[in-house]
């Protein structure tokens, strides 16, 4: 039997689910509508009207912003002295279910090798939780990220020669966005991941994602090619919705990682106008707060 705290902890979390899936981040929020101004395209104008109004209607009638609710995946940092340490995973998975029924989310799991839908997105390894252990804390921080399957999930990973360097990596960046960037909903959110192989830079790409849209890379070095990027994938000048536009992308993110001498691993995720993620901090006596969505609190004052 589920104790009444664990209950309350799952409670939190699906009504934490159930705001993202309606209400985009400040950072995305706050970057499109400053797209949608400066955009000079009277096509794409008209577009990102579409957009803003779907935004507006979303929020109006307490509904999820695109009927593709996505995979739920989480990014989960746990203090080692947090209570609900041991219980964190099954606690995911009810609210995982609760927010299912209750926002709804579309069901979107499937036998991996078939057709059979779960029902309430979970099950096969589902929902997908990555840890991070903080000693000496008891706070509970859930980053989630809910990936569609026509922009944020069909992201790319790919070992390159090592000389290959910048020059390799923008191409294959660029290569991708231009196939296939016209039918993922831009303008995009593009997350690159730079490491020792292929599975290293595809999960570092789908982090970089978790970052605001507005921020940099610490490091200077890797803070310029995010903008040399970006700069180049709006010449591209797809967006918004493949109408063509002053912009491709709301922001390019590059995460790092070690690497070998003989390797050079990058991956690519994206995340359509509707990026939809989340931060939530839980403490020990179940208090919260989520830093992503500040402005939802402010306006309720």
């Amino acid at each position: 039997m589920l104790s009444e705290k664990i209950i309350m902890l799952s409670d939190i979390i699906a009504e934490f689910i159930k705001t993202v899936s309606i209400n985009l981040s400040d950072d995305i929020d706050r970057r499109l509508r400053d797209i949608a101004d400066s955009e000079s395209n009277p096509t794409a104008k008209k577009m990102y009207s579409c957009i803003l109004d779907d935004l507006e209607l979303s929020r109006k009638l307490n509904r999820p912003i695109c009927q593709d609710t996505g995979v739920l995946q989480f990014f989960v940092e746990i203090g080692t002295d947090c209570p609900f340490i041991k219980d964190i995973e099954r606690v995911i998975t009810i609210a995982a279910e609760k927010a299912t029924e209750k926002t709804p989310l579309r069901p979107n799991i499937v036998d991996p090798l078939g057709e059979m839908n779960t029902g309430n997105n979970t099950g096969y390894n589902t929902p997908y939780i990555e840890y991070k252990i903080i000693p000496d804390s008891s706070d509970l921080i859930i980053k989630v990220y809910l990936s569609g399957g026509g922009c944020a999930l069909p992201g790319r990973s790919r070992v390159l020669m090592p000389l290959e360097g910048k020059k390799g990596i923008k191409k294959f960046v660029y290569e991708t966005i231009a196939e296939w960037g016209v039918n993922a909903c831009p303008p995009l959110f593009v997350g690159i991941g730079i490491g020792a192989c292929a599975v290293t830079a595809a999960n570092l790409s789908k982090k970089a994602l978790l970052r605001p849209v507005d921020s940099e890379n610490d490091d200077k070095e890797t803070a310029d090619f995010e903008k040399e990027i970006e700069d180049g994938l709006n010449s591209l000048g797809i967006a918004p919705l493949g109408f063509g536009g002053d912009k491709t992308v709301l922001g390019v993110n590059i995460e790092t990682a070690g690497r070998h001498p003989a390797t050079l691993g990058v991956g690519i995720s994206t995340g359509c106008w509707a990026t939809r993620k989340g931060e939530i901090v839980i403490k020990d006596d179940l208090s919260f707060e989520i830093p992503s969505h500040k402005r939802l609190k402010e306006e309720t004052k």
